[in-house]
């Protein structure tokens, strides 16, 4: 079992990338260049290494090779990208893997490209890239090559090497399930269990009781022996239920207008031990989005593009329109979910005045992540 911490680590010691390994600061997903740009590098890491895995490390400074952390990054569906536009796709897996100094939120992504015998090529057109261009690695560039060109295993050692070297053993679980623990201050619970005898999760919130129901907030919850963040966030609750044999984690978001608030279910994200020393992660959307009066959501849609033109010019807000504006992420998301305006791309335009609301911009981010998770996943 492979701990992706040092996976990480022993990458980062080979400081230049080569045909197996690149480093990002980020990936740009949501525009036609940044997702040109990201199936670039995976078909010429794919094409580049038939018989071993590539890897992606993401949140790592490329001039200092410092590791610098990204936001938490839950999109299940990058496969889906992956096979709309490239022919013979490779199966990748993106982790989020967490290190003690980053700040709450901040990890590093990790995308492994699974082996794939055969040559991997564009389908079709994107950006600036043509469907039919096959990419290699050139060094640490990914460049188009020519399709006759001969693929040669040159890694399979090295990578063999580099993944043994990053094998679990006892001292590195025990020390990251104490120190997993040991994060009870501001009134968090923490708690692990063992699975099949090999599998740790732990997890970490404050819980909140609704109707008899217990649900945890500020939620952390990793799989130790991989050190692999599942899931984290500030402002989503979620139900934690295991047995035997799985660990279930029902994700809620908290929606409405006003005092009118209500829980809708999310996602649910079940993890399946095996006894042969597997796992599998299961993803089912279960979001129905709540519909309002569309005058209503006009009204609201409108005021919020008032709240953030005044606070642009640095107009002093009333007490009511600064409890509107900490609404504003939610309200938007709203009027998102029901086709009123441009809810996301104006919130986007003012993301520089957000930042200046810490709390706020929190919001925002978080209403990003429901909508991406809940697009990418209908």
């Amino acid at each position: 079992m492979i701990n992706k911490r040092l996976l990480i680590k022993n990458l980062l010691a080979h400081n230049d990338e080569n045909s197996f390994y690149d480093k990002k600061l980020k990936i740009e997903l949501s525009n036609k260049e940044g997702k040109a740009k990201f199936l670039k590098h995976i078909c010429a890491l794919s094409n580049s290494n038939p018989k071993n895995n590539s890897f992606v490390v993401i949140g790592i400074d490329d001039k200092t090779n410092q590791i610098i952390g990204v936001d938490f990054f839950d999109d299940s569906k990058l496969q889906n990208l992956v096979n709309a536009y490239l022919t013979n796709a490779p199966i990748i897996q993106y982790e989020n893997i967490s290190f003690p100094h980053l700040p709450d939120g901040k990890v590093v992504g990790l995308i492994t490209i699974r082996a794939q015998h055969g040559l991997t090529a564009l389908r079709k057109n994107i950006w600036k890239y043509y469907g039919g261009t096959v990419f290699f690695r050139d060094g640490s560039i990914s460049m188009p090559k020519a399709f006759d060109i001969e693929i040669k295993d040159v890694n399979s050692l090295l990578v063999t090497k580099i993944e043994r070297q990053s094998s679990n053993n006892i001292e590195h679980t025990l020390n990251s399930v104490i120190e997993f623990l040991g994060r009870t201050n501001e009134g968090l619970e923490s708690n692990y269990k063992v699975f099949k005898e090999q599998f740790v999760i732990c997890w970490s919130g404050k819980v909140r009781f609704k109707n008899k129901d217990k649900y945890y907030y500020r939620v952390d919850i990793e799989m130790i022996n991989e050190q692999v963040r599942l899931f984290y966030s500030t402002l989503d609750e979620v139900q934690i239920y295991f047995d035997d044999d799985s660990f279930s984690i029902l994700e809620y978001i908290e929606l409405g207008i006003g005092a009118q608030k209500k829980y809708y279910p999310l996602e649910r994200q079940t993890l399946r031990f095996y006894p042969n020393g597997t796992y599998k992660l299961e993803n089912k959307i279960l979001f129905n989005p709540p519909y309002y009066d569309r005058k209503v959501l006009h009204h609201i849609y409108n005021s919020n593009l008032s709240l953030l033109s005044k606070i642009t010019i640095g107009i002093d807000l009333s007490d009511q329109e600064f409890i509107d504006l900490q609404q504003l992420p939610e309200t938007m998301l709203i009027c998102q979910f029901n086709n009123v305006g441009e809810p996301i791309e104006k919130m986007k335009s003012y993301k520089i005045v957000l930042k200046s609301f810490p709390d706020i911009y929190k919001s925002y981010k978080e209403a990003l992540r429901i909508l991406r998770k809940v697009k990418y996943n209908s």
